[in-house]
């Protein structure tokens, strides 16, 4: 079948990969002009493993795994209150999203159409097929329609509503960048939190670099998400008068090349399909980045929903079938995303030791 897929970052490129194998023509969208750089460490648990190693591509990411320790609570004048090991925080292997992003890409570049710098901005579907029309390429019409463009999905707000009906804001907003390795850190984080704040860095490139977050608690926000200077105004205004580092990791922040802002959530839905339109990872389920899971569920959910459709007589008996796999998988991770989230802004306290459980079972489709 011809294929498209909206969204270049994790499940996309996956799902592209398993439905190449399977015989099927896949194209993928994808808003950035470029392969997109930057972000925080992901890290891959349980039975995404397995899928990797069944990609062919475990080793590989072996080979730029980050070799983070572990990460160290801190109080104001950053004294040590609490450790995580690096199994919490980094899980059975934590590699930068960067990393991840270009080996996909590389694994799938030969076998699957890229449209780079574009999107969709309208579906059609009908007994032929959906109808696609883009901002910038010729319109043209697919088998299926996949989205797999995160929590703010063009896909999902085409095919089943808008926003405000499936995403369930945590009451978290944060921001990620890059700086130098200013805290002198040597494969290890550390980790400051005071009432509805938190800071966290950790080394990268080994040691090279510093990956910074900043999070903090708030209702909804109105803000430009196109606006660097405004989203930066948001954090320095929330973090003001903050201790330990806080300052210069805000100075940090300013002159950063990479900056990364948004608000952390949970996608909840009846149903990842509509007609010959279906939804993957972050679009279909996201679980919050305080849940740790959303790389494995985004790899797992792409597997399982290419093995379906190879599998099954049509393509409604295959959704239907990759929804019944992974729904309780699902829902395990964002209970735990949701618990991680509540403590995640609390005063200095001995972090919860609790962890969902990594493994669904999975089968290899022929």
């Amino acid at each position: 079948m011809r294929i498209l897929i909206s969204g270049g970052s994790v499940a996309g490129p996956a799902l592209a990969y398993w439905l190449h194998r399977h015989g099927h023509r896949p194209t993928l969208v994808e808003r950035a002009p470029v392969v997109r750089g930057g972000g925080a460490a992901i890290d891959f648990r349980g039975s995404a493993l397995q899928v990797l190693e069944w990609m062919g591509l475990l080793e590989e990411m072996r080979g730029h795994e980050t070799g983070m320790t572990e990460m160290t609570l801190v109080d104001d004048a950053g004294a040590a209150i609490a450790t995580l090991p690096a199994t919490a925080i980094s899980g059975d292997l934590e590699v930068l999203k960067s990393d991840v992003t270009a080996i996909l890409y590389e694994a799938t570049r030969d076998t699957t159409e890229y449209l780079f710098d574009d999107t969709i901005t309208a579906l059609d579907q009908d007994g032929s097929g959906v109808h696609v029309t883009f901002e910038r390429s010729r319109p043209r019409t697919f088998d299926l329609v996949i989205g797999a463009d995160g929590l703010h999905s063009a896909v999902r707000r085409l095919a089943f509503g808008p926003e405000s009906r499936y995403v369930r804001h945590l009451g978290i907003y944060g921001a990620l960048c890059t700086t130098p390795n200013l805290l002198g850190l040597d494969r290890a984080g550390l980790m400051y939190n005071t009432a509805g704040r938190n800071a966290l860095a950790f080394a990268a490139r080994d040691n090279a670099e510093l990956r910074v977050g900043l999070s903090f608690g708030a209702d909804h926000l109105d803000y430009d998400r196109h606006d660097r200077r405004q989203q930066e105004d948001l954090v320095a205004k929330h973090f003001a008068g903050a201790g330990w580092e806080v300052p210069r990791l805000l100075e940090a922040m300013r002159e950063a090349e990479e900056f990364f802002f948004d608000s952390s959530g949970q996608v909840v839905m009846d149903s990842w399909s509509a007609g010959r339109v279906a939804l993957v990872g972050d679009a279909a389920h996201c679980a919050a980045p305080t849940s740790g899971r959303g790389t494995s569920q985004a790899l797992i959910g792409a597997y399982v929903l290419a093995g379906e459709l190879a599998e099954a007589p049509d393509h409604t008996t295959a959704f239907a079938a990759y929804e019944r796999h992974l729904r309780d998988y699902v829902e395990r991770n964002q209970r735990h995303g949701r618990a991680a989230a509540r403590w995640f802004l609390q005063p200095p306290t001995e972090p919860p030791v609790e962890v969902a459980e990594d493994v669904v079972a999975l089968k290899q489709y022929a």
